[in-house]
């Protein structure tokens, strides 16, 4: 058995009753249900259609969004969540950038290293020397003016948490805003880059070893083996080409608003809803929400 389920930006709630009942009709799905109207719906299937991605491109020009998954096991017991971009609006390294005059160059940067079209780490190294000599009270006036919260996040950990899932934050990025994401949200653990600091100024010298791809995949295995769940019971959530490793050693890989190149390499790719999608697609509805 599969579940099929159809999202929209709660924003915009545009999820129209033709919409659900058009496809619930034409793939002869058991009885639907509604998480949150205008918002999220969803019915089961006995196998995946052949039309699958024809109907999911269909759909994203109404914007909604589409995802077809098997039904057992779809409730995770940990969620391993990327930071810039995913759990917050911005990304981190290009906000020091601009405050340090920057920002057009970095940014160019982190869009390739995020597209894939470049070696994470050595755009990560270029990047920071892009930044020596950078005070670093910056960090703490980026933090204060300059971060936003991704919308549904913090709905998204309340609600795993209060049902027993453990919430870890893992990111290319680094602890100096890890660590302030993760108590805002509430994970239980940050793992992330260090800046290196050195007179109250920044070195412009990446402190290894550095946290990219393969250390996500890392933390996947570790945290998984600690808390004695399999792969399958994992949910991750990340946005760049350095998340695809976790993404698809977890049961449940989401792409969120992420690059098309990543996206492309993702079954459960949400480009319209927010983060409250991770719990809807495990089948919250919203009077659920923690």
């Amino acid at each position: 058995m599969f579940i099929v389920t159809l999202l929209a930006d709660p924003k915009a709630a545009n999820l129209a009753q033709v919409t659900l009942d058009s496809l619930h009709g034409a793939w002869v799905g058991r009885e639907a249900r509604w998480l949150n109207p205008g918002v999220a719906a969803e019915f089961a299937i006995e196998a995946i259609p052949a039309n699958r991605w024809e109907v999911w491109e269909g759909l994203q020009g109404l914007g909604v969004d589409l995802v077809v998954q098997p039904a057992e096991g779809r409730r995770k017991k940990m969620l391993l969540a990327d930071m810039d971009s995913t759990m917050i609006q911005q990304e981190c390294i290009d906000e020091l950038a601009d405050v340090a005059g920057v920002g057009a160059k970095v940014a160019a940067i982190t869009a390739r290293a995020m597209n894939g079209e470049l070696d994470f780490e050595g755009a990560l190294t270029e990047r920071l020397g892009l930044l020596t000599g950078l005070s670093a009270e910056v960090i703490d006036r980026v933090i204060a003016e300059r971060l936003s919260f991704m919308p549904g996040g913090h709905d998204l950990l309340r609600t795993m948490k209060a049902n027993g899932a453990y919430c870890a934050l893992v990111s290319g990025g680094f602890t100096a805003f890890t660590g302030h994401v993760a108590e805002v949200l509430g994970f239980d653990e940050n793992r992330a880059n260090i800046l290196g600091i050195e007179d109250g100024k920044l070195t412009g010298v990446p402190v290894r070893p550095i946290l990219g791809r393969e250390a996500k995949v890392q933390a996947l295995e570790e945290i998984s083996a600690r808390l004695g769940i399999a792969h399958s019971e994992v949910m991750a959530v990340g946005d760049g080409a350095n998340d695809l490793g976790m993404l698809h050693l977890a049961g449940a890989g989401v792409a969120l608003h992420a690059k098309p190149s990543v996206a492309a390499q993702c079954d459960i790719r949400i480009n319209h809803g927010d983060l409250s999608a991770l719990l809807y697609i495990q089948g919250y509805a919203v009077e659920d929400f923690a």
